[in-house]
Order: C-alpha cells, then sequence, then structure tokens
C-alpha cells in the first residue's frame, strides 16, 4: 500500500521526504497523483485509437500512444507541480488561469478520439452514408460532363426528324389537292384528270422524291448521331463502374462523421458534450484541488525551502555587491555614485539590472 502511495506521490511532482513529514497531506497528494496518472492513461488509449485510425498499424499506434500517454503525463504532472499556494485567492487564480487553459485543451484533445471510438458504430454508420453520397456526386460530375454532348446530338436528331415530318406533311398536303383535283371535289371542282390534276400531280411527285431524298439522307445522320450517343453512353458507364469506392476510415472522415452526428441527432450531441465536460473536469481536477484546498504543513515546508534558497541568493548577491563598491571607490564621483544606486536598486529589487 505504501509503494502505491508513494507512486502517486511521485506522479503528483510532490517532494516525498517533505510529504513523510507532513501525514496530514498523504491522502490529497495521493489523490492528485492518481488522477495526474489516470489522465495519463486516459491520454495514452486516446492516442492509440487516434493513430490507429491513421496508421493502421497496431505496434505503430501503440507505441505512438505510449509516448503520447507519457508527454500528457509529464505535462500534467509539471502543472500541478509548479502552482504554489498564495496569501490572496486572486492571485492564485492569475497564477492557475494559464495552467486551466492549457488542460482544458489537454482534455479537448484526449476526449475526441475516445468520443469516437464510444459511438464507433453510429460512425461507421455515417461513414456507408458519406460513401455514398461521394460515389453519388463523383457519378454525377461524369454525367454532367457527358450530358452537355448528349443533348446537344439529341436536340439535331430532334431537328432532322422534324425536317422529314414537315417534308412528308407537304407531300400529304400536295397529293391531297391533286386527288381533290381528280375526283372534283376540290380545286376547279370538275371531275377529270386534267392538266391542272398533272400540274398538281407533277408537284407532289417531286416533294415525295426530295422525301425520299431527305430521309434517306436524315436518316444515314441520325444512324450516325444515336451511335455516337451509345458509345457516349458506354464510355460513361465505364468510368463509373471504373470509380474506386471512397474510403471513408480515417481520422479526418470519423471526426467530420462525428461532426454530423452531432448536428443531426440532439441526443448525440449531448452525450458528446457531457463526454467533453467530463474529461475536462478530470484533467482540471488536480489544478482545482490545488486552488481550492486550504494551505497545509506541506505547502509552508516547501516554501520555508525555497525560502532559504532566495536568502542564499540574497547574501551572495550581497557579497559580489560589496566587492563591487570597493572596486567602485577608484572611480569619480559621479560614476561611483551611480554604481553604488545600481547595485542597492539590484539588490532591492532581486533581479538583474
Amino acid at each position: 500500500m505504501n509503494r502505491l502511495r508513494n507512486f502517486f506521490w511521485l506522479c503528483s511532482g510532490a517532494n516525498q521526504s517533505l510529504l513523510n513529514q507532513c501525514p496530514t497531506e498523504a491522502s490529497k497528494y495521493a489523490g492528485i497523483g492518481a488522477t495526474v496518472f489516470f489522465t495519463g492513461i486516459f491520454a495514452a488509449l486516446a492516442g492509440f485509437y487516434a493513430l490507429y485510425s491513421v496508421f493502421d498499424n497496431l505496434w505503430a499506434a501503440a507505441i505512438s500512444g505510449i509516448i503520447w500517454g507519457l508527454m500528457i503525463f509529464n505535462l500534467d504532472r509539471y502543472i500541478v507541480s509548479s502552482m504554489r499556494k498564495k496569501d490572496n485567492l486572486g492571485d492564485e487564480i492569475k497564477i492557475a488561469l494559464p495552467r486551466f487553459i492549457l488542460a482544458l485543451l489537454i482534455a479537448l484533445v484526449i476526449s475526441k478520439p475516445l468520443e469516437m471510438k464510444i459511438f464507433e458504430k453510429e460512425i461507421n454508420n455515417e461513414l456507408v452514408k458519406m460513401e455514398l453520397e461521394n460515389q453519388q456526386l463523383k457519378e454525377g460530375l461524369i454525367k454532367e460532363r457527358f450530358s452537355n454532348e448528349v443533348a446537344s446530338l439529341k436536340s439535331e436528331i430532334a431537328t432532322l426528324k422534324n425536317e422529314i415530318v414537315l417534308k412528308t406533311s407537304s407531300r400529304d398536303s400536295l397529293r391531297l389537292r391533286a386527288q381533290l383535283e381528280a375526283d372534283g371535289t376540290g380545286g376547279t371542282m370538275r371531275r377529270n384528270a386534267g392538266p391542272i390534276y398533272r400540274i398538281k400531280k407533277a408537284d407532289a411527285d417531286k416533294v415525295e422524291q426530295e422525301l425520299a431524298e431527305l430521309s434517306g439522307s436524315n436518316n444515314n445522320l441520325i444512324r450516325e448521331k444515336n451511335s455516337r450517343i451509345n458509345q457516349i453512353n458506354n464510355a460513361q458507364q465505364i468510368e463509373i463502374a471504373g470509380l474506386e469506392s471512397g474510403v471513408f476510415s480515417g481520422l479526418a472522415a470519423r471526426m467530420e462523421a462525428l461532426s454530423r452526428l452531432t448536428k443531426s441527432s440532439a441526443a448525440i450531441w449531448m452525450a458528446n458534450w457531457f463526454i467533453i465536460l467530463l474529461f475536462i473536469a478530470i484533467e482540471s481536477a488536480p489544478i482545482m484541488v490545488k486552488l481550492l484546498s486550504p494551505t497545509g504543513p506541506y505547502d509552508y515546508k516547501l516554501e520555508s525551502i525555497e525560502y532559504k534558497f532566495q536568502a542564499e541568493l540574497l547574501k551572495d548577491r550581497a557579497i559580489v555587491n560589496k566587492e563591487m563598491k570597493k572596486k567602485a571607490k577608484t572611480m569619480p564621483v559621479f560614476e561611483k555614485d551611480f554604481v553604488d544606486d545600481q547595485l542597492e536598486i539590484g539588490l532591492a529589487n532581486g533581479s538583474k539590472f
């Protein structure tokens, strides 16, 4: 049990020798360390799933996932261990805010691959729909590319057929006039096959010959154009049949599918946000614990140790200042006073001048 506690202390980034002197702080830092540890585990799983979707290789995804989990674990450990308790809550919030924003980003990155795993069945169904839509889009583009030429050929065929129809109508009209002239029901209204009938008959025969010639030439053109349409349709079918089925299984496609699902389904949208909020709560929990918990013995001991180092630093600076002031005595008065003032300012501010 002590080994597990010490391990979680290590995960929290706390000083174990100091914690051994502060038994009341043991549970708090063990809980913080456990949260950091399990956040790293979740990050490794999320990284494994996300990278497996990219590489489709188990070993590459496993190794990359472990590296990703260790990186998130180390980052979380640094965030928690670098926070210091202050006497003023406002100062603590200012210090914690950048770390909280970073924790928020980490939570979003971790949660997204796990969301895709949780909704894997729904995402797979949506990927099938996306693949069909993509296939239909490609087919539509191919048909659109051939449609203009087919429409032009069909228009030309309609024009050729219309010419034959018009010529046939003209032939029939002239035949009818000649017939009416022959039986006395039209024209001169005389029943005989006189010269007027022969003239009308000749006109009808002339148009008949023109119709035969027009029908022959136009029908040949119509057959050629129909043959061209068949060729175009065959080429179109060959291109459609040769289309490769879109492989929608990558990370970007799955993220797009999840986005479409959250837009179309209120239940999935709510579940998606609940998962995100859960990971945000997990990731920010160590920061919130350190921020909201009162200053404890561990914090006082840590502050005391850090203060000793600060005091040693001031002592060393004071010694250096003393030596520099001795050297400055040989300088002109104006320069000596300037050096003395700058040394005093540097020592008082605890910073470089």
